[in-house]
């Protein structure tokens, strides 16, 4: 019995014995292993993102407090891409729902009625007079990127033919897809020549016609006229007599098959003397009704880029 008891005593003693490495006084267990077990030499707490692991879905926000965003973080269903000629830091339009037979790409077009365009300049033409490949940047009233366009013509006929050369200008989305290309053919650029007049196909996609651009002659106006893709005649454009940008903008207006009623406008606006004076980056406007068929929305913006090499792309 006496054995039994001492035994417990020395259990009892060993249980209260105070644990040096908490600081917690007798009778208290550890609350947390003792350094001894803190981890192996270097060991610096968790590990960070493993490789292998997939980045955290689109929208996620974050570490941060809860309900403020995070810097430089990309908006859901808006991708971010790094465009060709794009200028940094301008967010690109979320893609809306596309409508009913609406050709892939367009439906960026379905809920907006103003489009602008922003020619970029340049600086080898600047400085050498040397033609290079046009590029537009196209943006909404909001100034969000919808498209991004480049032309696709060889040294030679540019510097060549100069504002009358042929071209195929190829416009791109956010995704990076083409969605509207257009062509150009060669043609002859005087008023005096009514057997060979301007044109361009647009084509959404490439290799689909969905309408044409073709001159009217005229001995004193200009004067265009927008087909469909069947080839039938849809709208009217009327500019006016001399085409002159001098410290002002100049507008076509966008009418009726009979011209007595309005249905839109491509302006050029002017651009500042320094612009004006030294390069040929021009800045174009496109109003058209909000409900007008994609369709017919893209052809618009393949006639501003007829007037624009028709009219305003001088050869330095």
């Amino acid at each position: 019995m006496t054995r039994t008891v001492l035994i417990m005593d020395k259990q009892n003693t060993q249980m209260n014995a105070s644990h040096p490495e908490t600081n917690l006084p007798v009778g208290y267990p550890p609350q947390y292993p003792p350094t001894a077990f803190q981890g192996p030499p270097g060991y610096n707490g968790y590990p960070g993102p493993q490789v292998g692991y997939p980045p955290p879905p689109a929208g996620h926000s974050g570490p941060g407090p809860a309900g403020f965003p995070v810097p430089n973080q990309p908006m859901y269903n808006q991708p971010v891409y790094n465009q060709p000629g794009g200028a940094a830091g301008i967010p690109w339009m979320p893609a809306p729902p596309p409508p009913l037979n609406c050709p892939p790409g367009l439906e960026y077009l379905s809920q907006i009625d103003q489009i602008l365009i922003h020619q970029q300049i340049e600086l080898l033409e600047v400085l050498t007079g040397f033609e290079t490949n046009n590029k537009y940047e196209i943006k909404n009233s909001f100034g969000q990127r919808v498209y991004f366009a480049a032309e696709d013509t060889d040294c030679c006929t540019r510097n060549c033919c100069g504002p009358s050369r042929p071209f195929t200008l190829r416009i791109i989305d956010n995704m990076g897809r083409e969605v509207i290309t257009l062509e150009r053919p060669l043609r002859c650029n005087s008023c005096c020549c009514p057997c060979c007049l301007q044109e361009i196909e647009i084509q959404a996609p490439p290799g689909v016609p969905v309408g044409y651009v073709t001159q009217t002659w005229h001995p004193f106006l200009t004067k265009f006229t927008i087909k469909n893709q069947k080839g039938e005649d849809v709208l009217k454009i009327s500019g006016p007599c001399i085409v002159c940008s001098c410290f002002a903008g100049v507008d076509f207006e966008i009418t009726s098959l009979d011209e007595q009623i309005v249905v839109g406008r491509i302006s050029k606006h002017w651009s500042g003397l320094l612009r004006e004076a030294f390069t040929d980056a021009d800045n174009f406007g496109i109003q058209f009704p909000r409900d007008l068929d994609v369709k017919m929305k893209a052809v618009m913006i393949g006639a501003c880029f007829l007037i624009d090499y028709m009219f305003f792309e001088r050869t330095r």
